[in-house]
């Protein structure tokens, strides 16, 4: 499975928990578990949001190019 956003690493960097990231943003927790597990990806505008509610550049929510495996 490709691992395309680090979503994960950094909630737990930061100490938040998937149903905080959703009542924040306005998704179901299911959504945001979805995104942890790389089976879909966050919207551009939610990725933005995810950014902002954890106070990270969006780039840092994602993998490297080299670190993508399809």
């Amino acid at each position: 499975m490709a691992t395309y956003n680090r979503i994960k690493a950094v909630l737990a960097l930061k100490k938040v928990k998937n149903d905080q990231l959703a009542e924040a943003i306005g998704v179901s927790s299911g959504a945001v578990s979805t995104w942890c597990r790389n089976f879909k990806q966050p919207s551009i505008e939610k990725l933005y949001a995810i950014a902002r509610f954890l106070n990270v550049e969006a780039t840092a929510l994602l993998s490297p190019m080299s670190e993508v495996n399809e």
